[in-house]
């Protein structure tokens, strides 16, 4: 029996793709619309990961991702496994406070 066949893994799919003219925008949102179908979440911005239930299972939509390449950027994928991925620490920075009104001016005449 294959080990490696049965074993959860993620994918984690990272990409810098450029938005600088309508046809890159366009092939923009056409791969992170294939992602999203194809059953990647988003994690961050430009961050997706999918769940797949073997390594075999995560080669098949690698090699979607390969196929649905936009012509310019970068797309980077790592595979990991789920108990790598339970590891994951997630830090969150102090939340935004929107700036504070001004106050009322006193107007004298």
């Amino acid at each position: 029996m294959d080990y490696n066949a049965y074993r959860l893994m993620w994918i984690v799919a990272m990409f810098d793709l450029p938005v600088d003219t309508k046809k890159a925008r366009r092939a923009y949102t056409q791969f992170r619309k294939f992602l999203l179908q194809d059953g990647f979440a988003k994690m961050q911005f430009s961050v997706y990961a999918r769940f797949c239930a073997s390594q075999d299972n995560a080669d098949a939509h690698i090699r979607r991702v390969e196929d649905a390449l936009p012509d310019d950027g970068e797309v980077r994928v790592l595979t990991i496994t789920e108990k790598q991925f339970g590891r994951m620490r997630i830090f969150q920075g102090k939340r935004r406070m929107p700036p504070e009104r001004a106050g009322a001016q006193l107007e004298l005449f």
